[in-house]
Order: C-alpha cells, then structure tokens, then sequence
C-alpha cells in the first residue's frame, strides 16, 4: 500500500460517517445547538407577541367574531397573519429570525438536510397512500387550480403560522425560561387545547383521540425544533399536512 493511501480502518470510519448523517435524524442527533441569544426583555416581548397574537387577535381573527365582523377570506387572512406574526417577531419583539429556528440552508448541516429530505418524500407517499382517492377527485375539479391559490398554498402557510407561533417563539422562550422539558410540554398543552384546536371538544362526543392525535403529532415537531435549532423542517411539514388534510376537504 503506498504512503499517503488510507487504511481499510480509516475508510470503513469515513463510510460510517457518511451513512451516520442519513439516520442520526431519526434519532434526533442533529448535533449542538446554542441557546437563543436574545435578551430577557426581548423574551418578554416575544411572550407579548404571542399573546396578542394567539389569545386575543385569535387564530380565526376572533375579535371580528366577537362584534360579528366578517372576516377576509382565508386565502387573504392566513398570509396577512403570517405577515404580521414574522414582523411583529423582528421589530416588535426584536428578535432574529435564525433566534427562532428560521435559519438559512447554508446553516444547515447534513443531517439536516438529509433528514428533512426523508421526511418530505416519506410525509407525500403515506397521503397519498391514504388520501389517494379524495386527491384524485379534486384533481379532477374544474376548479383545482383555483384550488391551489386559495386552498392548498393558505393552508401550507397555516401550518407555518402554528409552528411559528408554538414552536418558534412560545417554546423557545418557555424552554428558555425553564428548560426545554418544560417549554416544549406546556407550549404543546397550549397547541393542543388552546385556541387553536379547543374546537373538537364540541365537535365530537369523544374529541380524546383526535386530541391524543394532535398532542402526538406537536410533541414530535416541538422536538424536533429543540433537538436541531431547526423551525423550517417542523413548518413545512406541518403545512404539507394542512395541504392534504384540510385542503382536499374543501371543493
């Protein structure tokens, strides 16, 4: 073996390390994430920004059901709330996108990557296998692509509204202030029971399962966003599942 070659050992390592990044994600080893750096008084305003937000604007622009206002349709309202959310989040609470998850790709690392790529193929094989029929009937509408603007594309962005307001900035400043156990728990209660869902307690006679199911399903992108820093992974596919959940129940 010439000099300068490397071993079998080194490249067995080397191999080892490659295929390591394609499944430390799924054990959540996304690697070391700093804690957010924004001050305390900057916290505070993000706690603010939620609550106006969230528990007195409301998710459905409650205010304006209060007086009886109608509301903007929801192909207007979700990307208006959203705006709001992300300017409030920079200028009002002062903090840094990247402080909440929202860091660029080029920050990513391998796993990363890697991992939401998995996810987004496996996220569109297990809807389609499940909602193949309903897909192909709406596809088939006159109106689908109509469809796609004032359905499908506001409710991708809801899914990214829920994930900013729980995950990026309530359980980052909660896991902040008291630990990520604590914060991701308490904002994924808040997820589950607050304004968002607390609909299907008088949906159904038995809304426990379909809470069980949201509760799951939040726990698992509130530790995903922990483990990895990461808020985009959780928001896009929180919003592709709004896509094909809600968006192929509405013609």
């Amino acid at each position: 073996m010439s000099a300068g070659q490397p071993l079998p050992s080194e490249e067995k390592r080397t191999l080892a390390q490659q295929l390591a990044i394609h499944w430390k994600g799924h054990l959540f080893q996304f690697g070391k994430q700093d804690p957010a750096a924004y001050s305390p008084a900057a916290g505070l305003r993000l706690l603010l920004v939620f609550i106006v937000l969230e528990l007195v604007i409301g998710p459905r622009l409650g205010i304006l059901k209060w007086f009886r206002i109608p509301g903007p349709p929801t192909w207007i309202r979700i990307p208006v709330m959203l705006a709001v959310a992300l300017l409030a989040v920079r200028y009002v609470a002062g903090v840094k996108f990247s402080e909440i998850g929202l860091k660029p790709w080029s920050a990513w690392s391998a796993t990363e990557k890697s991992y939401f790529v998995q996810l987004f193929v496996i996220t569109h094989v297990v809807f389609i296998s499940i909602l193949g029929g309903r897909l192909r009937e709406v596809i088939a509408d006159p109106g689908f692509v109509r469809q796609l603007g004032t359905v499908f594309f506001p409710y991708l962005l809801w899914g990214f509204y829920q994930e900013l307001m729980y995950r990026g900035i309530l359980q980052t400043e909660l896991a902040r202030r008291w630990g990520p156990v604590c914060g991701i728990v308490v904002s994924n209660c808040l997820f589950t029971f607050g304004p968002l869902h607390f609909y299907h307690f008088s949906r159904t006679a038995n809304p426990w399962p379909t809470f069980a199911g949201i509760f799951s399903i939040g726990l698992f992108f509130g530790v995903i966003t922990w483990r990895s820093g990461n808020l985009w992974m959780a928001a896009i596919l929180h919003g592709i599942g709004n896509c094909y959940v809600d968006g192929t129940q509405r013609r």
